[in-house]
């Protein structure tokens, strides 16, 4: 692991390359949260909980509120416990999560405890577009929640939901998922003590990079017998929203890849823009970008 972090910053500049001066890769990594960050990747079939998939918006309990600032997207959404979902059914891993966190929401439960868990399959997932647990067995991946469990701590079940494979993709473990990505996720919990609404929208990224010949090619790998595609990047975007009901945005792009360990979370910001272009997706369109008061201030 030691060598691919010697080999990074080469990495990260030629995706920059690919992807123009709106996307460029810095690192970082953090303190180690050896959460639930298994080796073994999955998506898709459900045991545990009740789940919808429509092709247009979901009217489900708190719906409304998670996806109040609007949808990214319209295709194959899904609702599970706390949060709402569009699953790409051709890479068998989401195309985005959207979660509405609170305080009370993401405190601290010692009865609610994630080892009580077990990744399912999502049944509600057609058997051609799911995989199994079998196509991460020795991958070399983690199977990656996007809505994090420690964000939904109300019940047990609603930390359940959290391992349906269908709100995972396969990450780097060791220096990305327990590391840098598990930092993103305790720094979004943080921010609820100081905001009254978070909303946040995570998913993958397939970013280009620049080959020999001077062209640029999207190119990632997929495991398993169901070929599930691992993303180059993810993205995690937080709306936040003050007592006043004010907007401050922070943004974030990191690659599937061992991070630095002295990096800073600062150096992984990007425009919503940035995100927006290279994701096909329209985040929080419901509100007008000048009614934005911060927008990845670094604090």
């Amino acid at each position: 692991m030691a060598s691919s972090r010697f080999l990074l910053p080469v990495t990260i500049s030629t995706v920059s390359l690919g992807i123009g001066s709106w996307l460029g890769i810095h690192y970082e990594k953090k303190n180690k949260c050896v959460a639930t960050c298994d080796k073994v990747w999955n998506l898709p079939t459900a045991n545990c909980a009740v789940s919808t998939t429509t092709k247009s918006p979901v009217a489900i309990g708190n719906v409304g509120e998670i996806m109040k600032y609007g949808y990214p997207s319209l295709t194959n959404l899904k609702k599970h416990g706390d949060f709402v979902l569009s699953y790409d059914r051709r890479n068998r891993i989401p195309n985005w999560v959207f979660e509405h966190l609170t305080a009370q929401k993401v405190a601290y439960n010692d009865v609610i405890d994630r080892e009580n868990c077990q990744f399912f399959e999502d049944n509600d997932v057609h058997v051609y577009f799911r995989s199994t647990n079998a196509d991460y067995y020795k991958s070399g991946y983690d199977r990656g929640h996007m809505a994090a469990a420690a964000n939904h701590r109300t019940s047990i079940e609603t930390m359940q939901q959290t391992f349906f494979l269908s709100n995972v993709a396969p990450q780097v473990g060791a220096g990305f998922n327990r590391d840098i990505w598990c930092d993103l996720e305790k720094y979004v919990r943080k921010l609820t003590k100081k905001y009254k609404n978070l909303y946040v929208c995570t998913g993958p990224l397939y970013l280009p990079r620049q080959e020999r010949d001077g062209k640029q090619y999207v190119k990632y790998e997929v495991i398993g017998r169901n070929h599930v595609a691992v993303p180059t990047h993810f993205f995690k975007v937080i709306l936040c929203e003050t007592d006043k009901g004010e907007f401050d945005v922070e943004s974030f792009v990191i690659p599937n890849a061992a991070q630095p360990e002295k990096a800073k979370l600062n150096l992984y910001r990007f425009s919503i823009e940035s995100i927006e272009r290279a994701s096909g997706l329209l985040l929080f369109d419901k509100i007008p970008r000048e009614f934005f008061r911060n927008i990845n201030r670094i604090k």
